[in-house]
């Protein structure tokens, strides 16, 4: 059950908020829509309750807020929009990747697929997917952590009809078995067919709550759609006949030469076209919009064929007069809300709340001369409260009746918070890093690219056996394996936020402590794999070629191979760190390249010189502090980790991983305390 109370988005300068004091419910086992124009504030609405945009307003679901849930997204599904998702991963391995975020057996992937009906689609990637298609994917993505309530916006917009016709069939069966679904949508026929409850929006206002039975009878009405090439003289006849005949007829003049006649039917329509010789191409009953924001303009602008007011009273057997009166006396005087007496809930179920519709309201304005009487107000105080096992759920207090009148005090402000982090951070990153081909590109792209420079470095001489190895010129400031570690570490994040599959409904990505470790540790191993391949086909790539002269290990290959390895991860944690911090692939490739340009040079210049003390002796003192004994051998290991940090490069990259992991830090501690 979804409870909403005082919605009001922030105004911006001089424009009204997009919504204003909405309060409304949505009851478990039922569809609900929202309805209204565009612009009318539905998805406003929506991100308030989500906790998305800043305002003020309160939403519970299931009598809990949505902050004070520990997991969010296995108690409401949420589809805002298209699916964020990248568009070379696979359909399968998507969901596969969002499993590990909601911590979820990946099995659940298969599942679902199979409820929406892409099973046969499971290997396609996302960015060829129909628009039918994507709408089956992203209803699927709400259902993987088999939430109790789902909040969609216009989940039908730009489908065909049969896809329409599927998607609300599966929000239905979502409803049978108990859930709460929300959607909103700008179709009035729509709302009324697939929901069954109707919550009219319109400039950001509660116009109406009603049940969808009298949503279309007082909001909707049947009308007779006619298409001719004499659309302007066939009105002009029937708004004749009408007076004539002193019957309540209208008739719209639509785009084109279409005609839309209320209050007749289709054989009358018919009988006047055949007795004047007109062509008709269409003549068939519909449904007519009614609601807000209609904008349709009565043929003649005044000199519609509604029948005048005297007319229109005069007959009972048309309008009652009474309905008019008893509304118009209502509305003079302020209505109070108590709160009324009911059975106590049977177990299971949810607490009931009361209605704020009586339901002489929703039978209000039957006919359009009482429609500007018709706009319903929720009779709800943002401040009720009730006691009960789970968090206040609010309902109208007994002790102070609410009066239309009365100005009711400022509901609580939203904050925006950040998104969960994934509730498997090491294997959601594995199936993100392994999900689509860009590492495994740009893996083969450094192989060869260092190949084919360690065999020019061999071919021109005068070049060090490790820099042979590492396939790394004087000229570059870094070599092609280290640079293409950084790009897949900024890819890590830089990923992430171009496609938040993460945090699809806010455009973000968490930066938690559980996510940073296990992108590290991910690219990290990913940087000793490249820097061990490379290394492994430069050297059979030069003795296929020159001989076993230029293959050789150097005889200092441990501190090399620390050197080397120690460049390499630093890079990819360089890349990781700034992509997370700039929230761009871009701005972290640009930091590893800063390193050996900007940074190496300024600490170089702050070691030249000779030095008045070393560190010589450095691990055996360490030990005598400490009284701690080196096995195998750990002092040479420790003398080549110092020796490695010492070096121009080596403390450059370390000075700037520390430097880049504060950022982060500061970056995510201030987040927070947003």
């Amino acid at each position: 059950m979804i409870q909403a109370f005082g919605l009001t988005s922030t105004a911006r300068k001089e424009h009204p908020p997009a919504v204003d004091d909405v309060s409304f419910e949505a009851r478990a086992g039922r569809v609900t829509a929202l309805l209204g124009a565009p612009g009318a504030g539905k998805t406003a609405a929506l991100r308030l309750m989500l906790e998305l945009q800043q305002g003020r307003g309160i939403t519970y679901f299931r009598g809990r807020p949505l902050h004070r849930i520990a997991h969010p997204s296995r108690e409401v599904g949420v589809l805002l929009g298209d699916v964020p998702g990248h568009p070379a991963r696979s359909v399968r391995g998507h969901l596969r990747m969002l499993c590990a975020a909601a911590g979820v057996p990946a099995r659940r992937a298969d599942e679902v697929l199979e409820v929406v009906g892409l099973v046969s689609l499971r290997a396609e990637r996302l960015g060829s997917l129909a628009r039918g298609m994507d709408r089956r994917l992203g209803l699927a993505c709400a259902l993987l952590s088999d939430p109790h309530t789902l909040v969609l916006d216009e989940p039908a917009d730009d489908l065909s009809a049969r896809e329409s016709r599927w998607l609300y069939g599966m929000l239905r069966a979502h409803a049978a078995q108990g859930g709460t679904v929300l959607f909103t949508t700008a179709e009035p026929k729509e709302a009324a067919r697939s929901a069954d409850r109707v919550v009219t929006l319109e400039q950001g206002r509660l116009v109406a709550d009603q049940e969808a039975a009298d949503f279309a009878r007082t909001r909707l009405r049947p009308r007779v759609a006619v298409r001719t090439p004499h659309a302007a003289r066939l009105a002009a006849l029937l708004t004749k006949e009408a007076r004539t005949a002193h019957r309540s007829v209208e008739v719209v003049r639509e785009e084109g030469n279409r005609l839309s006649v209320y209050g007749s039917t289709c054989a009358d329509v018919g009988e006047t076209a055949f007795r004047h010789d007109i062509l008709v191409h269409q003549l068939a009953d519909e449904v007519g919009d009614m609601g807000p924001g209609a904008g349709a303009t009565p043929y003649g602008e005044g000199e519609a064929i509604d029948e005048s007011r005297e007319s229109c009273t005069s007959s009972t057997a048309e309008m009652p007069t009474s309905s008019t009166d008893t509304l118009s006396a209502e509305t003079q005087q302020p209505r109070t809300a108590t709160l009324p007496t009911a059975d106590p809930p049977a177990a299971g179920e949810p607490e009931p709340v009361a209605d704020p519709h009586p339901p002489h309201e929703a039978h209000a304005g039957l006919h359009m001369t009482t429609s500007a009487h018709s706009r319903l107000v929720p009779l709800i105080d943002p401040d009720e409260t009730t006691t009960g096992t789970h968090p206040p759920a609010r309902v109208p207090r007994p002790s102070q009746p609410l009066t239309l009148d009365a100005p009711s005090p400022l509901p609580p402000p939203i904050s925006v918070r950040s998104a969960p982090s994934p509730l498997r951070p090491l294997r959601y990153e594995l199936r993100r890093a392994a999900g689509i081909g860009t590492g495994f590109l740009t893996g083969a792209a450094v192989l060869v690219v260092s190949a084919l420079t360690a065999l020019l470095l061999a071919r021109i001489g005068h070049t060090p056996q490790a820099r042979l190895l590492a396939a790394w010129p004087w000229e570059l400031p870094l070599p092609p394996a280290a640079l293409g570690a950084g790009l897949l570490g900024a890819f890590a994040f830089g990923d992430e936020f171009r496609h938040p599959a993460l945090a699809a409904d806010r455009g973000t990505v968490p930066r938690r402590m559980g996510l940073l470790v296990a992108k590290l540790l991910v690219a990290a191993a990913t940087a000793l794999m490249l820097a061990f391949l490379t290394v492994g086909c430069d050297a059979e790539v030069l003795y296929l070629v020159y001989g076993r002269e230029l293959a050789q290990v150097p005889a200092d290959w441990l501190s090399m191979s620390a050197s080397w390895l120690g460049l390499v991860v630093g890079c990819a944690w360089a890349g990781v760190l700034a992509a997370g911090i700039f929230r761009s692939t871009t701005a972290g490739l640009a930091a590893v390249v800063a390193v050996p340009v900007l940074v190496v040079p300024l600490v170089h210049k702050a070691l030249e010189g000779s030095a008045v003390r070393t560190a010589e002796g450095f691990p055996v003192r360490l030990r005598k502090v400490f009284l701690l004994q080196w096995p195998f051998g750990g002092e040479r290991y420790l003398s080549a980790a110092a020796r490695v940090i010492v070096q121009p490069v080596g403390g450059a990259l370390t000075l700037s991983l520390t430097a880049l992991l504060c950022a982060y830090l500061l970056t995510t501690l201030r987040s927070r305390v947003r």
